[in-house]
């Protein structure tokens, strides 16, 4: 069975933090050097992840329990990263929606234990979110 391409904010977002480098210049790079087309909506979660990380980074630190940052895996850091965002920060995106995409991508792209991690992590931060936006 083949492997599942992430969503290209969630892999651009993966590259950079991998190489220690700017996550739109990565989407930018790759742009310019393959045929991939990348959309609008993938560069304003990648810009807005990237502008607003250090709090979503605060928010997860405070939300997640028994994990840090650092230890857990980094598809499941990029994809609550995201989901974060999209709960917070877009309010185009339904909350349901921000959830079960995030949910989704770590199914098919991280451990067994991530579907159910991501899910109550953001749940929790979805029922508070109204205290959190700045």
């Amino acid at each position: 069975m083949p492997v599942p391409s992430p969503p290209p904010a969630l892999e651009f977002l993966f590259e950079a933090e991998q190489r220690g480098a700017e996550p739109l210049a990565v989407a930018v790079g790759r742009r310019e050097n393959s045929e991939i087309v990348i959309n609008e909506y993938s560069i304003q979660i990648i810009e807005g992840v990237t502008a607003q990380q250090q709090r979503i980074d605060e928010i997860l630190e405070s939300y997640v329990r028994g994990w840090t940052l650092e230890r857990m895996p980094s598809v499941d850091r990029i994809a609550l990263r995201i989901g974060v965002w999209e709960l917070l920060y877009n309010d185009d995106v339904p909350d349901a929606v921000a959830v079960a995409e995030a949910v989704a991508n770590v199914r098919e792209l991280s451990t067994d234990d991530s579907p159910e991690f991501v899910n109550g992590v953001l749940g929790r931060i979805q029922q508070i979110k109204d205290t959190l936006v700045d």
